[in-house]
């Protein structure tokens, strides 16, 4: 799938939450969003990156950034997850793939020297008008954040 670039206008979506409750991103024009999508709950690199975003949540939301997480992982799993972690934004389940597939976040990828197919860890950044300010695929789960943080120019 081709992925997502400056300017463009991010596909919407509706997806089922951790909460039992549902996350549908036009509903949050009108403030920045980073939409970040990770391979599996409960992973070490994915529980880092997760607790990444956790940690800087307030400093986040201070800039307006609202943060949300995508993974092909059931509720239940994700419910888990949030509980487990104390991660207190949006976990959003997409395990049809469908999102993950229109915003560039799944298809081929290296993983230890092999080709396949999965989720490839990536994060979206979104300005009040819903298009992307910035778009970041292949990423590594450990440092991200800060990086991120730096790139948007609020470390």
């Amino acid at each position: 799938m081709p992925r997502l670039s400056a300017g463009d206008l991010a596909p919407d979506f509706t997806l089922p939450t951790a909460d039992g409750g549902a996350v549908t991103l036009s509903d949050l024009r009108g403030q920045h969003v980073v939409v970040y999508f990770y391979p599996a709950a409960m992973t070490p690199g994915c529980t880092t990156q997760a607790c990444d975003f956790r940690d800087s949540l307030s400093s986040l939301a201070a800039a307006g950034y609202a943060v949300i997480g995508i993974s092909p992982d059931s509720v239940d799993k994700l419910a888990t997850f949030a509980a487990q972690d104390g991660l207190t934004f949006p976990l959003a389940s997409d395990v049809d793939r469908s999102v993950l597939e229109s915003w560039g976040a799944y298809g081929e990828k290296k993983l230890y020297g092999k080709t396949v197919t999965g989720v490839i860890r990536s994060t979206v950044v979104l300005d009040a008008d819903g298009r992307v300010k910035l778009a970041q695929y292949n990423v590594k789960a450990t440092g991200h954040v800060a990086k991120l943080r730096r790139d948007l120019k609020l470390a």
